[in-house]
């Protein structure tokens, strides 16, 4: 009975079969797809968008000085007043504001009034008060002066002989001159003024020996030493070399700043006081990696850098540590010895950002390959 059921029904058990077995093959066809080709495809696509490319160059690093630059500006070595010693009316004046003076240079003359007079009558006391001790020591020999009359000559002689000093003096002091090799700053008089003892004349400044006074940092100030060497570059963009002849021993409470100067030979007078100047002076020796100024870009928090490709291939931002800079570039220390710097499509990636890094060399190879192609 159930045979002649199962023959009843064979045509639709056969189709059931065959249906079953077409969904079977489909099936496996999807699971198969899945485990081979379509998972690959879709990592090449995720790989494509998030690695993008960029160019980079391999380099080492250069052992190079360090250099602390800081703004500063130049001033004569030495500033000073002249102020009169004696007092009299301007009768001459010798020399012309911003004059350039050698040391003991006449600047203004004063009156004579009496002081020839007063001169050679304090020579003539001296002379008898000279004769007058020469009379009491003798006597003094023969018992007719006591050593106190004597004491008493002697001291008179000495009042003499101090006011011939004065008087001499007072005539040295009618001529005022330059203290020093410089040049006149400023004149305070003119010829007709009557000036007392202590009354400002002129100023003269030490224009032959210059300095560039700057202030460092509390980091930087333990490399400046006195007597080391040191440069400036002026606003006119000459560049001048010089000595350090001071370092303040104590900071500056308000900025934490010490102040440094520069010691410049200006015997010729070519280089103007006052003017801004770049002080330059070499700290530690550093190992840094030479870049273009292009190169540079700033982070999320508006610190300067620059990027680099690590092993895993993803991108660093390593701040700027710039050791020296010229006009070939600039050193930034801080990097790997061996660094991979992105060169093109710095600004286009981020921090932890996986790339694809392209040698500049092999760049440089396709295109002069291409180029050859094209002219033959």
């Amino acid at each position: 009975m159930n045979l002649g059921k199962i023959k009843r029904h064979r045509s639709w058990l056969i189709s059931a079969a065959i249906s079953m077995g077409i969904g079977l093959w489909l099936l496996s066809g999807q699971i198969g797809g899945e485990s081979s080709a379509s998972p690959a495809n879709d990592l090449a696509g995720i790989d494509a968008i998030e690695r993008p490319s960029v160019r980079v160059r391999r380099q080492s690093a250069e052992e190079v000085t360090r250099t602390i630059t800081v703004n500063g500006r130049t001033a004569p070595a030495r500033t000073v007043e002249l102020n009169a010693e004696t007092e009299g009316r301007v009768t001459d004046v010798a020399a012309r504001r911003g004059e350039r003076l050698d040391r003991g240079g006449v600047i203004v003359r004063l009156d004579q009034r009496d002081r020839n007079a007063r001169l050679a009558q304090a020579r003539a006391i001296v002379k008898q008060r000279e004769l007058e001790f020469v009379a009491r020591e003798r006597l003094k020999s023969e018992s007719y002066v006591s050593e106190a009359q004597l004491q008493e000559a002697a001291a008179q002689l000495e009042t003499a002989k101090a006011e011939l000093k004065r008087a001499q003096l007072d005539i040295a002091h009618m001529v005022i001159r330059a203290s020093f090799d410089g040049a006149l700053q400023e004149r305070h008089v003119e010829i007709g003024d009557f000036v007392k003892i202590g009354d400002p004349v002129a100023t003269v400044v030490d224009d032959r020996t210059l300095i560039v006074s700057a202030s460092i940092s509390e980091y930087d100030a333990k490399f400046v030493l006195i007597g080391g060497m040191g440069s400036a570059t002026l606003a006119t963009g000459e560049r001048v070399s010089g000595r350090i002849r001071y370092v303040a021993p104590v900071a500056d409470p308000a900025t934490r700043t010490f102040t440094v100067e520069l010691e410049l030979d200006n015997i010729d007078g070519t280089i103007p006081a006052g003017v801004t100047a770049k002080l330059h002076i070499p700290a530690e020796t550093v190992f840094a990696h030479r870049v273009s100024p292009s190169l540079l870009t700033l982070d999320d928090q508006g610190n300067l850098g620059i990027k680099i490709v690590n092993e895993l291939r993803q991108v660093e931002f390593r701040a700027a540590d710039i050791a020296l800079s010229s006009s070939d570039g600039i050193w930034i220390a801080g990097l790997p010895t061996v660094a991979t710097i992105i060169t093109v499509g710095q600004g286009f990636v981020n921090h932890g950002a996986l790339v694809d890094a392209v040698s500049e060399s092999a760049v440089e190879t396709a295109v002069a390959v291409k180029t050859s192609q094209q002219d033959n």
